[in-house]
């Protein structure tokens, strides 16, 4: 751990181990009942929506019965989260990706609660565009995200219009408190890991992250992967150690979903393959995932009822069948007639 002497690892993992573990506790390998319950576990980590409605496929790649305004269910609410994207996440969990991030810096911290202040002022109990609230408060308008880390700005995003946005009361939790709860979320969801790439997740300057892996030292464990040292918690070493199971025969991920937002080693340890990272993590919008049988098999687009497949190997006909048949339920809004799957070979 940086600025610490780390023990050595007692625990060595493979490649398959890693990423088995992180289907699993991903909910990737078999869909979970419906319900709020499973839909907490499916935004453990949040559920990046940059992309409009990618929170839905991603809940639809998890949870059994999904449907197009899954995302509008009363236990999820939607806001500024890591790195300032638009996220869906548990409504009992909005002090964690929201103070979870308050800045550490006394200036800029003090600047988001200003902010949040005068936006709670503006709005009076109703809700506003965020381009006219920021305009009311000469502001621009993006600069209101840096309220959302005070957890007390909430956000309605359709894609094609500006984010809606109001004011909720404060979530009665220390921002310590809820950084030390989303680095354990994402200890769970991307381990084994490391402090510097929680900030890059996070959004968090890398003192920050490192200080809150220190505060969680005694709930670590130290591991070794193919990719270098780095750290689960205690609590998961069991499921780690577990030995790979059944998997789904396909699901498509969409763009910004939890199991591929990665940095630098981690995408080489998930691909391997230094061209097929490249048409995955593109400059530009990232495309979905494609993932079968447990490996990331290629990318996908969508354009209206139209889902091109690109696949990076040759594909059986019962993987093409099953990739079709998670095309064609897909549960997306607005679209007339049936799903049509074109094969980009």
């Amino acid at each position: 751990m940086k600025g610490t002497t780390a023990p050595a690892p007692r625990l060595h993992v493979t490649r398959d181990h890693i990423l088995a573990f992180r289907r699993r506790v991903g909910g990737l390998d078999a869909r979970l009942p419906r319900g709020s319950r499973s839909l907490r576990r499916a935004a453990w980590a949040g559920l990046q929506d940059s992309m409009p409605r990618a929170a839905v496929l991603s809940i639809h790649a998890r949870v059994a019965g999904t449907e197009s305004a899954t995302w509008e269910d009363p236990s999820l609410v939607q806001l500024w989260g890591p790195r300032f994207s638009a996220y869906v996440v548990a409504a009992g969990d909005l002090a964690v990706f929201s103070l979870g991030r308050l800045p550490d810096d006394e200036g800029s911290r003090r600047r988001a609660q200003d902010l949040s202040i005068r936006l709670h002022n503006l709005l009076d109990g109703g809700r506003m565009a965020y381009g006219q609230a920021g305009r009311a408060l000469g502001e621009p308008p993006n600069r209101l995200r840096y309220a959302a880390a005070t957890g007390t700005v909430l956000i309605r995003w359709e894609g094609a219009r500006q984010p809606i946005v109001w004011t909720v009361p404060k979530p009665e939790v220390t921002p310590r408190d809820a950084r030390l709860e989303l680095a354990r979320r994402y200890l769970h969801i991307f381990g084994p890991t490391t402090p510097e790439a929680f900030s890059v997740w996070a959004g968090i300057p890398l003192p920050g992250a490192a200080a809150t892996f220190e505060s969680l030292a005694r709930s670590l464990i130290p591991v070794r992967s193919p990719i270098g040292d780095a750290w689960i918690l205690a609590r998961d070493e069991p499921e780690l150690r577990a030995a790979p199971g059944p998997v789904a025969p396909a699901r498509l991920l969409p763009s910004g979903d939890a199991y591929f937002l990665l940095q630098g080693a981690d995408r080489e340890l998930l691909i391997p393959d230094a061209d097929c990272r490249l048409r995955l993590w593109t400059p530009r919008v990232w495309p979905g995932a494609l993932l079968v049988d447990g490996e990331i098999a290629g990318t996908w687009r969508r354009a209206r009822q139209r889902v091109t497949i690109q696949a990076w190997r040759r594909l059986s006909g019962a993987e093409r069948d099953a990739v079709e048949a998670e095309a064609a339920a897909l549960p997306l809004a607005g679209i007339q007639g049936k799903i049509v799957v074109r094969w980009d070979d």
